[in-house]
């Protein structure tokens, strides 16, 4: 990973999309600061393109994309997107399976949950469990005293066994069914709602992350780049980012953004 200064000056000035990670990426200790939600404000009023890619509930991402300064969110690691239509005034959700699949899908992951709850001591359904769609979270450090690394592979391996996809973030381990990820919701995303193909615009685009369910986004985007705490993680992570900033979590985001709009 190249100091986030090394970006050359031509690419930072072609970036038109800012996509962000929200947990220990746009937050720090759990708390979105004034500093990074006012970065996300000022990369709006420059014409910015805005959208979160997180691991976070279906019900945070209605909130998300009603209220915050953003053009839309993609949400529960890739399993669906919103965004508010201004003119329409209403807000649009995409899924990426219908709801009957997310329904059944939902009393298969209960079921699996308690079995990973009874199998791993400490650790616990998260606490936006009840606003997901499609996905199953169990926090490690959250809300928990935080477990020890071979407790949070015990997760992995339990959800695996059940044929789920299951990827680590920050806080959270994330399971369900299917081979989606960010990356297939967010080029989903550019396409249906702004036009625009993602394979051939990447260039034109920042994702900044922290951790190793970020990886599919490390991996694609050429100008892709880490708040410095993504070096925790750095061993789990199978694609690093080009980039990382000097500043962790929400400062590391505000330094991008100072960068891009300097």
């Amino acid at each position: 990973m190249q100091p986030l200064t090394a970006m050359p000056e031509s690419s930072r000035r072609a970036i038109r999309v800012v996509l962000t990670d929200i947990d220990d990426t746009l937050s720090t200790d759990g708390r979105i600061t004034p500093q990074a939600f006012d970065a996300l404000a000022r990369l709006r009023a420059a014409g910015k393109c805005v959208v979160p890619i997180t691991g976070r509930p279906a019900g945070w991402c209605d909130h998300i994309a009603r209220m915050w300064p953003v053009d839309a969110v993609v949400g529960e690691n890739g399993a669906l997107y919103m965004w508010h239509d201004d003119a329409a005034r209403k807000l649009r959700r995409r899924f990426i399976v219908d709801e009957a699949t997310r329904r059944a899908n939902r009393a298969r992951l209960a079921v699996i949950g308690e079995r990973i709850l009874a199998g791993v001591p400490g650790c616990a359904l998260a606490s936006d469990q009840l606003y997901r769609e499609a996905d199953l979270a169990i926090d490690f450090c959250e809300d928990v005293s935080p477990l020890p690394r071979d407790a949070v592979d015990r997760i992995v391996a339990l959800m695996e066994a059940e044929g789920m996809t299951a990827r680590v973030s920050s806080i959270h381990v994330n399971g369900w069914f299917g081979a989606y990820d960010k990356l297939t919701m967010t080029r989903q995303l550019f396409g249906e709602v702004f036009a625009t193909d993602l394979d051939a615009e990447r260039a034109r685009f920042v994702f900044v992350g922290d951790s190793p369910n970020d990886a599919p986004m490390f991996a694609f985007f050429p100008h892709a780049v880490g708040v410095a705490n993504v070096r925790a993680a750095a061993d789990r992570i199978a694609t690093l980012p080009a980039y990382v900033t000097r500043a962790e979590a929400g400062a590391g985001f505000a330094e991008l953004v100072d960068f891009l709009l300097e």
